[in-house]
């Protein structure tokens, strides 16, 4: 007969919290896990900020910035996710994609949360097509609607 397979007592990627057999009071782990799931899965933060917000809604997530303090201090650049009265962190993984709600702007991590930079509206020149022009013009707006350049007026 093979060995049975042992599990540690979180996953390996988010943390979540597995179950052991003969375990007593499973639901709160069962909550805590699918409620660190249903955050993770919608890949949407309400806001980036350095401070715990005074009032959280049960779910709601936030992106950690630099130099956190109060107790979201040591955790910059995770995932604070508010569950049942206190926080959750997720550390973010190399590839993670999130949307920051608040400044409507996609974020990805690659060895620090990156957002794309607007490149300048073209302008000068010795030869000027305007159609060209009006042509990147265009799409850059088009990129900013969508969140890769974020919303203008929240920056």
């Amino acid at each position: 007969m093979a060995d049975p397979i042992v599990f540690p007592s979180t996953t390996t990627r988010y943390s979540l919290p597995l179950l052991f057999a003969g375990q007593a009071q499973k639901e709160p782990f069962i909550n805590q896990a699918f409620s660190l799931v249903d955050a993770l899965m919608r890949r949407v933060i309400a806001d980036s900020l350095d401070t715990p917000p005074s009032n959280p809604m049960d779910g709601e997530s936030y992106r950690i910035l630099d130099n956190a303090v109060g107790g979201w201090n040591g955790r910059d650049g995770s995932i604070a996710i508010w569950i049942g009265g206190g926080w959750e962190f997720i550390p973010p993984e190399h590839g993670m994609a999130i949307f920051d709600q608040t400044a409507g702007l996609n974020l990805l991590y690659n060895e620090g949360w990156q957002a794309a930079i607007e490149p300048a509206a073209p302008s000068g020149g010795s030869t000027i097509d305007a159609e060209s022009r009006a042509a990147i013009e265009s799409l850059i707006e088009e990129l900013r609607t969508v969140g890769i350049f974020g919303n203008p007026t929240s920056t």
